[in-house]
């Protein structure tokens, strides 16, 4: 296990090189601005148009393409934005503070001209400066307003107390009718398992399902709700827990479109718009369980019509996504979707009985993870 005092060391030392990017990011603008030139910052195209697949190295990559955004009349007030983002993140890091997403954009309210409207606005410029230093959002001081997810059965966190410094260890089979909630950094948390796979699960109803039988009893596993699309906490708390314990990841979610490209996706090869973090954001290892395309059909699971917008996530999916375009099976499965019409989600499995899911789908599904979707 790594001393205290090596991860200690280690998030000193990270802080103090987003730091010196700052500092020399920012010396590098008024030096231009001296020197009566056009100070630039050059940003990642944050798109899925921008991105590349490689199996080997299993995540979306940036592909190169960057926008230029230079100081011009036109251009003024979306620069003293990113200028005034940086500040900020230079003051929170400096007085190791935090500020939501909410709040950051309330702090803007302060900028003069340099304001924000919306925090729509707020959370790109956000978002471009993350990109712009390549490094996460958290390790600039902003942090999200969700949760990062809930996590119950057979694992043993290792935290410190922060007034401290003393170990502590949350053993997540202990809260009861509860469950452990992942904290918005993950990077010092350690782990102790003997579990055979990870689970993790789309909805909240159907974590509590199991969580209330004791199923990970039952299947000697680890129970992970990210509660719809999964935040970056969630996800990178699984990945580190994944890489740590060598564990095989299997994902639960519903059968449609948005459950697959969406919420599976992400968590397992990250998105466009966040394609310059992917690489610790996504769980390459992870697989698709189900609810699939062949589930509705072998289980007679109850049916509701695919949406507009549906099809048009699943034929996007099919024609531009570089992920599902690399596995023909997810080809096939996307197709086999839209020719169905049909999507399910995986509280349909209680047609057959409220814990079908628990004595029937999970069992058979897990005596064959070699048929799970890539």
């Amino acid at each position: 296990m790594p001393k205290k005092t090596d991860s200690r060391k280690t998030a000193q030392k990270a802080v103090k090189s987003v730091l010196s990017a700052i500092q020399d990011s920012a010396k590098d603008i008024h030096g231009k601005i001296m020197a009566r030139k056009k100070p630039t910052m050059k940003l990642p195209v944050r798109s899925l148009s921008n991105v590349r697949y490689q199996p080997q190295r299993g995540f979306f990559e940036m592909a190169g393409q960057k926008k230029e955004r230079t100081l011009t009349v036109n251009t003024v007030k979306t620069f003293a934005q990113t200028l005034r983002m940086v500040a900020l993140s230079k003051e929170l890091i400096e007085n190791d503070d935090i500020a939501t997403k909410r709040e950051a954009y309330y702090v803007s309210k302060n900028w003069e001209d340099a304001r924000f409207s919306e925090q729509p606005e707020s959370d790109t410029v956000m978002d471009d400066v993350e990109a712009y230093f390549g490094v996460n959002r958290e390790q600039l001081g902003f942090i999200p307003e969700e949760k990062g997810g809930d996590v119950a059965g057979r694992l043993v966190v290792i935290d410190h107390d922060r007034d401290t410094g003393r170990t502590l260890r949350i053993d997540c089979t202990k809260f009861g009718s509860g469950a452990y909630s992942v904290p918005i950094s993950v990077e010092q948390l350690q782990f102790e398992t003997n579990a055979g796979f990870v689970l993790v699960i789309e909805t909240a109803g159907m974590f509590q399902r199991l969580v209330k039988h004791n199923y990970w009893k039952k299947a000697n596993c680890i129970l992970i709700s990210m509660g719809g699309v999964p935040t970056r906490a969630c996800r990178r708390f699984i990945r580190r827990l994944a890489d740590a314990k060598k564990i095989p990841v299997y994902v639960f979610v519903d059968g449609d479109p948005y459950g697959i490209t969406n919420i599976y996706r992400t968590l397992k090869v990250g998105s466009g718009n966040a394609a310059h973090l992917n690489e610790f954001f996504c769980v390459p290892q992870a697989r698709f369980l189900g609810i699939t395309p062949g589930d509705i059909v072998d289980y007679k699971l109850p049916t509701h019509p695919l949406k507009d917008v549906d099809i048009k996530r699943a034929k996007d999916a099919i024609k531009n996504d570089p992920f599902i375009r690399h596995h023909k099976e997810w080809v096939k499965a996307m197709e086999h979707l839209l020719e169905m019409g049909v999507r399910a989600e995986q509280q349909a499995l209680a047609k057959h009985g409220l814990n079908y899911v628990i004595d029937t789908y999970l069992p058979e599904k897990l005596a064959h993870p070699e048929r799970f979707l890539p």
